[in-house]
């Protein structure tokens, strides 16, 4: 079977392992959506996996969800993240920018904008503002005009990814987020030509990576995906028939990988690493769930055709994740508290593991 530990070709790059680190949001920006010189320790901290994803970057100010995280739409920014991206690189790491555009699952509070979503539906559950949490508001239902120029902000940001170093970009399209709004059967009741039936639903999805190939290439380009997954209240009908029409679409551009979180029954899953010719990311276990990836759900997927596998939680508390799933040392948990307080506690503070003397 294949080793968690043998490398792989993925684009243009050698990957010296199977691992990727998951994006995972970490609100430590600075004001204006710039990346921080801790960003910058944090990554390189993790650069011995064999691909970093970053935390989700907005690619405009109305795609940003929560506050605290940062952007890719100003020339400050891009200057922001190159210390970032050189750090990973002089430590021997490659980062993608994970691209991110909230959606409905934002907050005046914290844009200044009313959200905008497929239509007029909000997500379920309180969203995060500067003022603590708020009840999602309703967003503005996008004109049919209006849909191709936020599907052409995730190139645009990805444009500048690459100018910020990042090795590729990911677009988001799991976890109840613009992408994934569009794919919904109950987010999206829209009638024209981006609602109602599968082809249609899956349009914006396809026009975004469409865009983002022909801004970086499709050997830069990912997108992760959350089939059947309810996150923000999202609900999707035919999941097979969805998600295998949106591969055919995907496969068509060749881009770098799909990453998959296991938001559907395995059966499902195997079904659609079947219908993905191309490299798969699986994330084992469901995001934020009860449980966090480990060796044996690694080792089972790579069994089921998974070329890479993420690991996300178990890279906050361990920088040093792959030595020790190599040799097999004590994997450290994580403390929840600070997954969003800022600061540097419980994000540079977690050590490479301490042998005995």
């Amino acid at each position: 079977m294949t080793s968690l530990f043998s490398s792989y070709r993925l684009g243009d790059l050698t990957l010296p392992n199977r691992l990727v680190m998951a994006p995972m949001t970490r609100v430590r920006a600075a004001a204006g959506g710039l990346a921080t010189p801790s960003m910058a320790t944090y990554y390189a901290q993790r650069a011995t996996a064999g691909l970093i994803i970053s935390e989700g970057v907005q690619p405009s100010l109305i795609g940003q969800s929560n506050p605290g995280t940062p952007g890719l739409h100003t020339d400050e920014q891009v200057a922001s993240w190159r210390p970032v991206t050189d750090a990973v690189h002089v430590n021997g790491g490659r980062i993608f920018a994970q691209i991110m555009h909230g959606g409905r699952v934002s907050h005046p509070d914290t844009t200044g904008f009313q959200p905008v979503g497929p239509s007029a539906v909000p997500a379920v559950g309180d969203v995060f503002t500067p003022a603590g949490p708020q009840p999602a508001p309703v967003p503005r239902a996008l004109e049919t005009a209006e849909v191709p120029e936020h599907a052409r902000s995730y190139a645009e940001a990805a444009r500048r990814a690459v100018d910020a170093g990042f090795d590729g970009v990911e677009l988001h399209g799991a976890n109840g987020y613009l992408i994934s709004q569009f794919l919904s059967s109950n987010a999206n009741l829209r009638t024209d030509r981006y609602g109602g039936p599968v082809a249609n639903r899956i349009r914006f999805a396809v026009e975004a990576v469409t865009a983002t190939v022909e801004a970086v290439g499709a050997a830069r380009t990912g997108i992760r995906l959350s089939p059947g997954g309810t996150f923000w209240g999202v609900e999707e009908t035919d999941v097979p028939e969805l998600y295998a029409a949106l591969l055919t679409e995907l496969a068509r551009l060749e881009i770098a990988y799909v990453h998959v979180e296991a938001t559907a029954d395995e059966d499902v899953l195997v079904g659609l690493r079947r219908a993905w010719p191309g490299t798969l990311i699986m994330n084992p276990v469901l995001p934020m769930g009860p449980k966090q990836t480990g060796r044996e759900d690694a080792d089972h997927w790579l069994g089921l055709g998974a070329e890479l596998i993420s690991f996300g939680r178990a890279f906050l508390a361990n920088p040093d994740l792959v030595e020790r799933l190599r040799i097999g040392l004590p994997i450290a948990p994580v403390d929840e508290a600070t997954y969003y307080q800022g600061g540097d506690k419980g994000y540079l503070t977690y050590s490479t593991y301490q042998h005995a003397a």
